[in-house]
């Protein structure tokens, strides 16, 4: 049994701890690799916020074949599942190639994987207009590929009523800027709420989404912005709908329209989606307004780590226009 790791809960003495880890682990990867896998230098990006231990070697194949690759321990179940589940996708490989994997090393039961070393990106560290176009029909492609798999696993349900409840009490506070506005929009979205819910717990189609879309996990095998994005971290793979991924990748830009251009990241999904025969439903455009709802209607609620001015703001006013589309 993989060790499943929740990143979010890990401090910095816990990251440090980890990456210790990897090098006290070191000779048992290579004993297990065969001698296969190089000497590894461990690292840590300014974008990594994974707890695991990350490395890269030289991995050389039986047929003397030499591959830069990363190495990284411990991994969560659900990436350790999803790399190897996908590794008969066609190419381009939408995740990164693996080239061993385990879910123990000798005694200790940590799980582990030897992937390829992508030498370009992430593709969100450097702002380009092609980025949107690139990173939605990689998420099609993998949504794609994951669909060949059944979903075996329950739909995520978050507490909504409860949520909002939060949020209208932060309301009555004095720390939300436009603070009449907001009572009034998450009044509405609280009369209106048992419909929304109903109404998104019945949405169509189901399958497997990557639940982590942003730029920053989007990375690529040649230079160049018309290079296919290869996706990674997918320790948040989850059955939803494809708006879901979009909306993700959409709420990240909320504080920052100038970037989108008016582009839809739901439009560009959706049409990525068509090009690869794909189920979109023709109701999408009123689950994308309702799963902005439910998400912008839940930021006081979450002020400590959502509060930043501009992006209250901006969740405000998707509340209020997604409000007003739907009635």
């Amino acid at each position: 049994m993989v060790i499943p790791v929740d990143e979010s809960l890990l401090t910095e003495a816990d990251r440090r701890r980890t990456s210790g880890l990897g090098q006290f682990l070191s000779p048992v990867l290579r004993r297990v690799n065969a001698d296969r896998l190089g000497p590894i230098t461990w690292f840590r990006t300014d974008w990594q916020r994974s707890g695991a231990s990350t490395g890269r070697a030289i991995w050389t194949s039986p047929d003397g074949t030499k591959s830069d690759v990363v190495v990284k321990i411990p991994v969560s179940e659900r990436e350790f599942r999803w790399l190897r589940r996908l590794q008969d996708a066609p190419p381009p490989l939408p995740v990164p190639r693996l080239f061993a994997s385990g879910d123990t090393l000798e005694e200790y039961h940590l799980g582990w994987v030897i992937i390829e070393y992508l030498p370009f990106g992430p593709i969100g560290a450097k702002w380009h207009d092609d980025h949107l176009e690139r990173i939605t029909l990689a998420a099609a492609r993998f949504q794609g590929v994951a669909s060949m798999h059944p979903v075996d696993r329950a739909l995520k349900h978050e507490d909504w009523e409860a949520l909002l409840k939060r949020s209208r009490e932060a309301a009555r506070g004095r720390d939300l800027v436009a603070v009449t506005r907001w009572r009034k929009a998450l009044k509405s979205a609280s009369k209106h709420l048992d419909q929304i819910v109903e109404r998104w717990h019945r949405r169509t189609p189901i399958g497997w989404i990557h639940g982590d879309l942003h730029l920053a996990n989007g990375m690529s095998r040649e230079a160049g912005n018309a290079a296919p994005v290869v996706l990674i971290d997918l320790a948040e793979v989850r059955p939803g709908h494809w708006v879901e991924d979009a909306i993700y990748l959409e709420r990240l830009h909320w504080a920052r329209p100038e970037r989108l251009k008016g582009r839809s990241p739901v439009k560009l999904l959706a049409s990525a989606r068509r090009r690869l025969g794909l189920e979109i439903g023709d109701d999408h455009p009123l689950l994308a307004d309702i799963r902005r709802i439910l998400l912008a209607s839940c930021v006081p609620a979450f002020l400590r780590t959502e509060g930043v001015p501009t992006y209250v703001q901006a969740a405000l006013e998707q509340l209020e226009d997604s409000l007003h589309r739907i009635h």
